[in-house]
C-alpha cells in the first residue's frame, strides 16, 4: 500500500506493468509500421521498385493503440487507487486501543506522572475514531474504562490520576497486558494496539510472553518510557532497554513520554492498516479501480469491430 497525495494505492506493484506495456507497444508499433517478414522474402531491388510504383504501403500501427489503452487502464485499475473511508467508527470492532498507565511508586514519586498523563492524553487525541479503553496498574491491574468510541471522555479521568488510585504496591506490567488481552477478547475487538505508559520497572518473563501472544493475534504492544524528573535514591532507574525489547516482542513501537508525538502518530497511522492488507480492505477504503475498468471497456469494444 502506498499513499499518493490524498489517494492510497492498495496494490502499487501493478504500476510496474505500465513500463512493460509501453515497451511492448513500442516494439509492436515498430514492427507494424514495417513490412515484417516480407522484407526478407522479397528481393530488395524488387521491393524498392514496388515501392516506387506505390504497390507497397507500410502499416501505420493505429490498431495497436486500442489494446495498449485497454491494458494500461486495466493496470491502473488493478493498482487500486482508493480513498480512506472517513467514518472509521462504522468498523469499531475491528481495531481498538487500550492505554495502560503505570501508577507505581517509581512513577508517582519520581515526578514522572505529568509526562505519563500528557502521553496518554495525546494517544486519545490521535485515536482517529477508534474505540479506546483504559487500564491502570501497579502491583495489580484494573479496568478504568471499557472500550468507548468517545475517547475525549477519558481525558478527565487521566487528569485526576494519582498515587492513591491503585492500592496495590509494585509494578506488574505482565498483569496489565493479561488484563488488556481479556478486554480485547470480551469486547470482541479483533485487532489493535496496547499503549503501555511505564518506566519499565520489574519486567518479568511473563510480560514478554504476553506481548508475544498478543502480537500473534494482531494486537501491537507499544511502550512509552516515563523518565523520573525527581531524584530519589531508593527508586529503581527506568529500564529503557527492557521496555524496547518488550515493544519488539509485541511487534509494536517505542517512544519517550516526554516527547510523545512520534509514537502517538505511529499508533494513529496504524489505524486499521494491518486489517487493510487482508480481506477486510474493502471496509476501510473506497476503491476507484472498478470505475477505471469502465474506461477500459469503451476501447475494448473497438477490438470486436469487423475488419473490412
Amino acid at each position: 500500500m502506498a499513499e499518493v497525495g490524498s489517494l492510497v494505492l492498495l496494490r502499487p506493484l501493478w504500476l510496474a506493468a505500465l513500463p512493460a506495456i509501453a515497451l511492448l507497444a513500442a516494439v509492436a508499433l515498430r514492427r507494424a509500421r514495417g513490412l515484417g517478414a516480407w522484407e526478407q522474402a522479397i528481393d530488395p531491388a524488387l521491393m524498392r521498385a514496388m515501392a516506387r510504383f506505390g504497390r507497397v504501403v507500410p502499416g501505420k500501427g493505429r490498431r495497436l493503440l486500442v489494446p495498449v489503452a485497454v491494458a494500461a487502464a486495466i493496470a491502473l485499475a488493478l493498482s487500486g487507487p482508493a480513498r480512506r473511508i472517513a467514518d472509521p467508527e462504522t468498523f469499531r470492532n475491528l481495531d481498538g486501543i487500550v492505554v495502560a498507565i503505570d501508577l507505581s511508586r517509581s512513577i508517582v514519586e519520581g515526578d514522572g506522572l505529568a509526562d505519563a498523563q500528557a502521553a496518554a492524553q495525546l494517544v486519545l487525541q490521535r485515536a482517529a475514531g477508534r474505540p479506546v479503553a483504559m487500564i491502570l496498574y501497579a502491583g495489580e491491574a484494573y479496568v478504568a474504562s471499557a472500550f468507548t468510541s468517545d475517547a475525549a471522555a477519558l481525558s478527565p479521568l487521566i487528569a485526576v490520576l494519582g498515587g492513591d488510585v491503585v492500592p496495590n504496591p509494585g509494578s506488574r506490567t505482565d498483569r496489565a497486558l493479561a488484563l488488556a488481552s481479556r478486554v480485547f477478547g470480551e469486547a470482541g475487538v479483533l485487532k489493535g494496539d496496547i499503549v503501555l505508559v511505564t518506566d519499565g520497572d520489574n519486567l518479568s518473563p511473563e510480560a514478554f510472553a504476553e506481548a508475544g501472544d498478543l502480537a500473534g493475534r494482531g494486537i501491537h504492544v507499544n511502550a512509552y518510557l516515563v523518565r523520573p524528573t525527581a531524584k530519589n535514591g531508593d527508586l529503581p532507574p527506568p529500564d529503557e532497554a527492557g521496555l524496547q525489547r518488550l515493544a519488539e516482542a509485541g511487534d509494536g513501537s517505542f517512544g519517550e513520554a516526554r516527547d510523545p508525538v512520534p509514537l502517538a502518530e505511529t499508533v494513529g497511522r496504524r489505524a486499521a492498516s494491518d486489517l487493510a492488507k487482508g480481506d477486510t480492505a474493502a471496509l476501510f477504503f473506497a476503491d476507484f479501480g472498478r470505475y477505471l475498468l469502465l474506461f477500459a471497456l469503451a476501447p475494448a469494444l473497438l477490438l470486436f469491430r469487423r475488419a473490412r
